[in-house]
């Protein structure tokens, strides 16, 4: 008898996966890659590969399969982001360490960076100064960015792999590829 994977529950899954079932494990990794590429994606590491950081979102999904326990409060889709979000942002961390700093620094592409969130809450002032640095930031994409790297770097940050992109864009993936290369050498500029 075959199993349907995708008609099961999330929390079925996990227990057969942490009960050391592999298909369960990569039902539950099929279902939430798209989670771990969207947390991931934001995120840019340089000196990084570009799928390392995705690599780091499916070793915290891989975590939240392990330790989820259904007793507590929290969904398995809600643990897994936790579980994500965390393993990221100890990637993060670890590569800005002032030992890998001339190899490894970060860039977040989005307003709700890992790094502010473990900071304290800003004031008012700061986020009147962030706000205004985040029009400037937009300001700048505009004029540093060409028409075509402004869409693929949209379709970049809502988790699209360079396939989708592809077909979004009716380029070619090399050619996406290339573009976000492009994108991440303009962005890393002062």
């Amino acid at each position: 008898m075959t199993t349907n994977w995708n008609t099961l529950p999330d929390g079925t899954l996990q227990s057969l996966a942490a009960a050391g079932d592999r298909d369960a494990q990569e039902a539950l990794i099929l279902r939430y890659s798209r989670t771990v590429r969207a947390c991931a994606r934001p995120l840019f590491l340089a000196g990084g590969d570009s799928e390392d950081l995705t690599q780091e979102g499916f070793l915290g999904l891989l975590d939240a399969i392990r330790e989820f326990r259904p007793d507590r409060d929290a969904s398995f889709a809600t643990f897994a982001q936790v579980c994500i979000r965390n393993r990221l942002r100890s990637a993060v961390r670890s590569a800005a360490r002032a030992k890998h700093s001339a190899l490894n620094t970060s860039l977040s592409w989005e307003q709700d960076s890992v790094e502010q969130n473990l900071t304290a809450p800003p004031g008012p002032e700061e986020l009147l100064i962030a706000q205004e640095d985040r029009a400037e930031d937009l300001r700048r994409l505009k004029r540093t960015l060409s028409p075509l790297e402004r869409e693929i770097l949209v379709h970049y940050l809502n988790g699209l792999s360079y396939h989708e992109i592809a077909r979004a864009t009716h380029r070619s993936a090399k050619s996406v590829d290339n573009a976000v290369q492009r994108i991440r050498r303009k962005l890393a500029r002062p």
